[in-house]
């Protein structure tokens, strides 16, 4: 199963969370930095966007690691629920499309 780490020690704030994030999911050059261009990068992963380096099969899902989420809940708490939050909304923006969720959330 493909999975994308991102390391919560190292994420303080917004810049370092988009930061981990291109280098993890292999987002394009232009990625906007913000959640709604970081949504819209995980919304497609069946299909060939190019958005991310990864393309999932049909019923595959992407397990999105986030190590040492201890820390990143002290430094940055409103990341982790916004992560949280995010990850539902793409996972139901799949279910519109009759398809089943494409992102896991594990948190380490």
């Amino acid at each position: 199963m493909p999975s994308a780490s991102l390391n919560g020690e190292i994420i303080t704030g917004w810049d370092s969370f988009h930061s981990e994030s291109a280098k993890a999911f292999g987002f394009p050059e232009f990625y906007g930095r913000n959640m709604n261009a970081w949504i819209d990068c995980l919304s497609y992963l069946r299909d060939e966007d190019g958005m991310s380096k990864f393309r999932l099969k049909e019923n595959e899902v992407l397990n999105i690691e986030v190590l040492h989420s201890d820390k990143l809940r002290q430094h940055a708490a409103e990341i982790l629920e916004e992560l949280e939050f995010c990850i539902a909304a793409i996972n139901e923006r799949y279910d519109d499309y009759g398809e089943k969720p494409a992102l896991k959330l594990i948190l380490r």
